[in-house]
Parts: structure tokens; C-alpha cells; sequence
């Protein structure tokens, strides 16, 4: 019998979050912790860094969907994470559009290349 595959977890907006919800990305861990945070503007940064430490540390999360704007908030956490699994996808959202440049995962991919490496 095979086992069961890792999660994706979402820290975003509201609208963000539903989308996924409603694409059926919810689910609850053994200990009833649920795979996303609904990021409101009464959230406190400690809340998404927090949630996003805990994403980090439990083994049924392979992936980390987190809206730009908010990654800009807890930047640090993000550039701090070196693991490949749980990978970290910074996304759009409806009100704030996808900034390559601000983006350090694309950043360190960009660092692993050459001009002479795409030819």
C-alpha cells in the first residue's frame, strides 16, 4: 500500500486562501493543525511567522505557498529556510502582482547559473 503524499500548505489573503480551499488543498494534521493561515490585517507578523515555522516543521508539508506581500513581511524566515522540502513558492495576489525581483528563491536559482550556461 503507498503512503500518503506531502501537502501544500498556503499562507495568504483571504481570497487566496479560498481559492485553494475551494481547488481542495484543507486538510487537518493528527493534531488538528490546519495546512493554511488566512492572513488578515489584525494578523500579526509573529502569527506568520510562527505559522510559517510550524509549516517548515511538520513532515506531511512539501510545498509553501505564501503570497508575495506577505513573504515581504517575514523575508528573513524565508531567506533563512536552505531545505529543498518543504519548497517555498512566493505567488501573486489579486492586489499585488508577482515582483521577480523580489522573489529569493528565483534570486538563488539566478546565483546557481552562468551567462555561459544557457548557451
Amino acid at each position: 500500500m503507498a503512503g500518503r503524499g506531502k501537502l501544500i500548505a498556503v499562507i495568504g489573503d483571504e481570497d487566496t486562501v479560498t481559492g485553494f480551499l475551494l481547488g481542495g488543498i484543507g486538510e487537518l494534521n493528527k493534531n488538528r493543525h490546519p495546512n493554511f493561515l488566512v492572513v488578515e490585517k489584525d494578523t500579526t507578523i509573529n502569527e506568520i511567522e510562527d505559522t510559517f515555522r510550524q509549516f517548515l516543521n511538520r513532515d506531511d508539508i512539501g510545498i509553501i505557498l505564501i503570497n508575495q506581500y506577505i513573504a515581504e513581511m517575514v523575508r528573513h524566515a524565508l531567506d533563512a529556510h536552505q531545505r529543498s522540502i518543504p519548497a517555498v513558492l512566493e505567488i501573486p495576489s489579486k492586489e499585488h502582482p508577482y515582483d521577480a525581483a523580489k522573489d529569493s528563491i528565483l534570486r538563488r536559482a539566478k546565483g546557481m547559473f552562468n551567462a555561459e550556461d544557457l548557451r
